[in-house]
């Protein structure tokens, strides 16, 4: 058992210290391998964002998953402090060899800068995920029990304290991941061809394991060690299915009724077992409706994360792209734990309300479930500013005059007469079937010409005209507005030879005469752009610069001769900037994050507290549970189709957690707190009077009737 008596510091045990370290530099590094995952796949592995997505998702919900496995490890074989260090082993290997996977020069034998045998690097990173799942999820229950087995009775509430500043740890190790991995990313590095730095992407989070690793074995000479009691789990199956079938077997009214349907074991199994899976099977019938609350909290990397792909992200002098709003929320833990621990909830004690560790589950529900009334709300705000995109049967046209004279062109039941260089103010939205006849006719000639195209029904298309008899229809191909909050920029050509633009990074090759090119994305700010053509005289200025793109807008630029024989660029808008702003999602995270405190904080704390000794880490796992179906259910729901509206899908979501929320606080009033540590005392008392004590307190644990098991 080697128990050293801990050392203690501000009255916690010395050992806690390397603890938290330890899981700081965990949760650091699988949140900087997770948030490369995806670009790794689409960039690198030259996966599309659907399987990119799916394989995510799966990999995240099989880390969650796994701990279960950790759990029984730890819990009947080699115990906790052994699991955590041998998966953590595992952990480590499984990081460097996804670093490894992501050496282009591995494969690259033609030194072309991309790899030659793409099935390698994917054969290589599936392994390392893989054992990265394993390592996160083994290790994810053991150190949270583990760190509370630290304790003595009577430290309760330094104990509580410890689970909150376990969270922190947490949550500070992810918020410095994702801000410093993403600048690793952008280095260049490689030997034969420089390129995004995945390998050190990669390698840093490998390090850091290491590190957390060799942290937790220094200490080692301070924790309290338990020595495991065998295979629990398989004695708890066994003992509940032999009081099912011994239920059923004295089903007739002939028999006296028993208090619990589990003391219809007792013919088999002793006393103490009995009353320590009573002790768990009530907290995970606690359990069965807290996944609505992850499937929910899930959601700020996915949907609300596209949400503010649709807002403005300039808040005062700063300016932040949709995907860093997620960290708002790991910034708000790391402020609002310890104001929540050392000020809200002494204060709700000092008005003398009870508020118990149910409670605040159900008030964190609450919180949850109000924060996407908020994020409807903002959707409803945005919803006014969008755009109109056409519908599946309709098709909007936009007329843009790039000649030299005015032009009038008719459509069924309306016509707009343009200026030289102007377009029309909006897309003109019809239905397709209406859509008979377009004719083009112009002041100065007197034929008219008739437009004819097989105009895409749910698409934006725009009508270049420039003579009465010349004129092009092209397909816009923007039909919602662009992704990531970036910008649209095309250019259209109105001189008689091609050009090709440059515009910083990104090349428009050979624009035809009087055509237009594609859409490329840029993010916000300022552009440089140059444009090369044969139209004009070498000492004409070639170098242009956009104007200060914002967020969501898209732009044609047409390229025109000036009156003095060289280039200008005449900016037209397709779809305006988002204006309303990404500080309007503050609230939204502020309620989602205040729900995560009182709610994930108390769950963890709540699960240790209620546990018998020897299944510590089953209710882990089993609270780890709950957050692999909530992933479960987002991949469910979000794959069984969209709302037409996406306040409506938000509204849903809100008014499920709230109804799951009432049935919780009901099921929260029949439970009664207990404290494992009594009960087993007593037991033991019991067991001495009967004669039968052991030296050993823990060895007790094991009940002595074990020939019949």
């Amino acid at each position: 058992m080697g128990m050293s008596k801990s050392r203690g510091c501000f009255g916690y045990p010395l050992s806690i210290f390397f603890i938290v370290v330890n899981e700081f530099c965990e949760r650091f590094s699988y949140y900087g391998m997770r948030a490369l995952l995806v670009l790794y796949f689409r960039n690198f592995l030259g996966w599309d964002d659907d399987l990119s997505t799916a394989i995510y998702h799966t990999f995240v919900a099989l880390c969650y998953l796994t701990p279960i496995l950790g759990a029984l490890i730890a819990d009947s074989w080699l115990g906790k402090f052994k699991t955590i260090v041998s998966l953590s082993i595992v952990y480590t290997i499984g990081q460097a060899v996804i670093s490894v996977s992501s050496i282009n020069d591995l494969t690259d034998h033609d030194h072309n800068g991309s790899p030659d045998s793409l099935p390698v690097h994917v054969a290589l990173s599936m392994v390392g995920l893989a054992l990265i799942a394993l390592g996160t999820g083994g290790i994810k229950p053991c150190v949270s029990a583990f760190g509370g087995d630290q304790f003595e009775e009577g430290q309760e509430k330094q104990r509580n304290r410890f689970f909150s500043i376990f969270y922190l740890a947490i949550n500070g190790g992810s918020l410095l991941s994702t801000i410093i991995t993403p600048i690793l990313r952008v280095q260049q590095c490689g030997i034969h061809s420089q390129q995004a730095c995945y390998p050190l992407a990669f390698g840093v989070p490998a390090a850091l394991m290491a590190v957390a690793l060799i942290v937790f074995v220094l200490g080692s000479g301070m924790y309290k060690k338990f020595q495991p009691q065998g295979n629990i789990m398989g004695k708890v199956a066994k003992c509940i299915g032999f009081a099912i079938k011994n239920r059923f077997r004295h089903r007739s009214k002939a028999y006296p009724k028993r208090e619990h349907w589990l003391d219809w074991a007792k013919e088999k199994y002793d006393e103490r077992l009995i009353s320590q899976i009573k002790m768990v099977t009530k907290v995970m019938f606690l359990y069965i409706p807290l996944p609505m609350f992850w499937a929910l909290f899930d959601q700020q990397g996915s949907r609300w994360t596209l949400q503010a792909t649709t807002m403005n992200g300039k808040i005062g002098a700063i300016e932040i792209q949709p995907d860093q709003m997620q960290t708002v929320n790991a910034i708000l833990i790391v402020i609002m734990v310890p104001i929540v621990d050392a000020v809200v909830y002494p204060l709700i004690a000092k008005c003398g309300f009870n508020f118990t560790s149910l409670k605040k589950m159900t008030v964190g529900m609450f919180l949850a479930s109000m924060a996407f009334v908020v994020a409807a709300i903002v959707q409803v705000e945005i919803d006014k500013t969008l755009p109109v995109f056409p519908g599946g049967n309709q098709v909007q046209i936009k007329v843009l005059n790039i000649g030299n004279n005015n032009m009038t062109v008719h459509f069924p039941g309306n016509s707009v007469t343009l200026a030289q260089m102007s377009q029309t103010d909006t897309f003109m939205t019809f239905d397709i079937d209406k859509l008979t006849s377009i004719n083009i006719s112009s002041s100065g000639s007197p034929g008219v010409t008739t437009v004819a195209h097989d105009f895409e029904q749910g698409h934006r298309h725009t009508l270049l005209v420039w003579n009465p008899s010349q004129y092009r229809v092209v397909k816009d191909g923007l039909n919602q507005k662009p992704e990531k909050g970036e910008n649209g920029i095309r250019f259209v050509n109105t001189l008689n030879e091609m050009v090709t633009i440059k515009m910083s990074g990104k090349v428009y090759e050979n624009v035809t005469s009087h055509n237009a090119s594609g859409y490329q994305f840029f993010p916000s700010g300022e552009k440089q752009y140059t444009i090369n053509t044969t139209a004009v005289a070498p000492t004409c200025l070639t170098d242009f610069k956009s104007s200060n793109l914002d967020f969501g807008s898209a732009y044609t630029y047409v390229i025109r001769r000036a009156s003095d024989g060289c280039l200008e660029v005449k900016e037209f808008e397709d779809i305006p900037p988002n204006t309303v702003n990404m500080a309007l999602q503050i609230p939204q995270y502020f309620l989602l994050t205040c729900g995560e405190v009182v709610f994930s904080v108390t769950g963890l704390e709540f699960s240790y507290s209620q546990a018998p000794s020897n299944m510590k880490s089953v209710l882990q796992a089993g609270w780890l549970l709950t957050v692999a179906v909530g992933n479960i259910i987002v991949l469910i729901v979000a794959g069984a189709g969209h709302f037409p509206k996406q306040w409506a899908e938000y509204i849903l979501f809100a008014s499920l957690l709230l109804v799951v929320c009432v049935i919780f606080a009901i099921m929260a009033r029949f439970y009664t707190y207990i404290n494992p540590a009594e009960i087993e005392a007593q037991f033991d008392e019991d067991e001495k009077k009967k004669g039968i004590g052991k030296e050993n307190p823990y060895s007790s644990l094991e009940p002595v009737s074990q020939t019949n098991m």
